[in-house]
């Protein structure tokens, strides 16, 4: 294991049980070790699923950026012992789920590994992943492009909402800034 932290970018997501703790709990599980440190945390936001079965329920998700000294596939594993500590299942693709982590980027790190593509190959077409990026990260950029305008730009932008932590419906501002 290399000493030299690398910064990564995870997306949580959440549509099964108490979907804010399960959040909460699952950053601190994925920080809980020394070769991992928390940078930031994005605010938390509902959507649609995303392919998968339909009649769903809706999905809290969130990205945090870290730095880590594990590898790229110490990371993922990592990530899949965090997720069945909250219980994944992994039963239907794109189905419903307790937690779900992935890895967005690993520093500048490019990947056709089928255990490991990186960037997320569909991490530049979902909002769920780009708008909380960007609200942690304005500047933020995916494959050269600015991450706020992929977010913009993508299909499920215009049903995505900040979630106040309540399963009423959120307002713009109750999202807040995170600075």
């Amino acid at each position: 294991m290399s000493s030299r932290f690398t910064k990564a970018i995870l997306a949580l997501g959440s549509n099964l049980g108490e979907r804010n703790d399960t959040l909460s709990t699952a950053v601190a599980d994925l920080v809980d070790r020394p070769e991992i440190r928390l940078l930031g945390v994005s605010p938390v936001v509902q959507t649609k699923a995303v392919g998968g079965p339909v009649g769903q329920p809706d999905f809290l998700n969130m990205v945090i950026a870290i730095e880590t000294t594990l590898a790229p596939l110490e990371l993922l594993q990592h990530c899949h012992d965090v997720e069945q500590m909250h219980h994944r299942v992994r039963e239907v693709r794109w189905g419903p789920r307790t937690l779900d982590v992935d890895i967005i980027v690993y520093g500048e790190l490019t990947s056709d590994d089928e255990t490991l593509t990186l960037p997320h190959p569909r991490a530049a077409e979902r909002a769920f992943v780009l708008y909380p990026w960007a609200l942690l990260d304005p500047a933020a950029r995916l494959n050269g492009e600015s991450v706020a305008e992929l977010a913009a730009k993508a299909e499920d932008f215009p049903g995505l909402r900040p979630f106040d932590g309540f399963d009423g419906s959120g307002s713009v501002a109750a999202a807040g800034a995170v600075e």
